[in-house]
């Protein structure tokens, strides 16, 4: 089934998402001192590409000062914009029935959008989510 969505995801939203995911992260890499942000939205482009089956967390130890800063200015460079795709597409997901579930996973990507840095992207069968739930 996870399979399935990821390939319906794909086709009708993914694709595009993780393009400007990747367009977000060229752009950070090409300024030198935005590369850390550059790194995560490649991250979180490869987990737009194929979401069923994976989550996002907290990294452990993720939280401070830095992480706070680089995403506060993610936020205003990219993050707000990145956020309104999801929120576009998920509407637009929305109206079918069978894009309902689409149209909540594209939700659920949000919160990552706005703060990238002190996430990690897992599997949802790996040990370590039980350990961050």
């Amino acid at each position: 089934m996870k399979t399935l969505l990821n390939i319906i995801w794909l086709v009708f939203g993914g694709l595009w998402l993780a393009l400007g995911y990747f367009l977000a992260g060229i752009i950070c890499c090409l300024l030198i001192i935005t590369i850390p942000w550059g790194i995560a939205s490649f991250r979180i482009a490869a987990y737009t590409l194929w979401p069923f089956g994976r989550m996002v967390v907290d990294k452990p130890g993720g939280t401070g000062v830095f992480p706070l800063l680089g995403n506060v200015i993610w936020l205003v460079v990219a993050g707000i914009w990145i956020a309104i795709g999801h929120v576009v597409t998920a509407f637009a997901m929305a109206v079918t029935i069978i894009g309902i579930p689409l149209a909540i996973a594209n939700l659920k990507l949000i919160p990552v959008s706005l703060m990238p840095l002190g996430k990690q992207i897992v599997p949802t069968n790996s040990p370590f989510v039980t350990a961050y739930r």
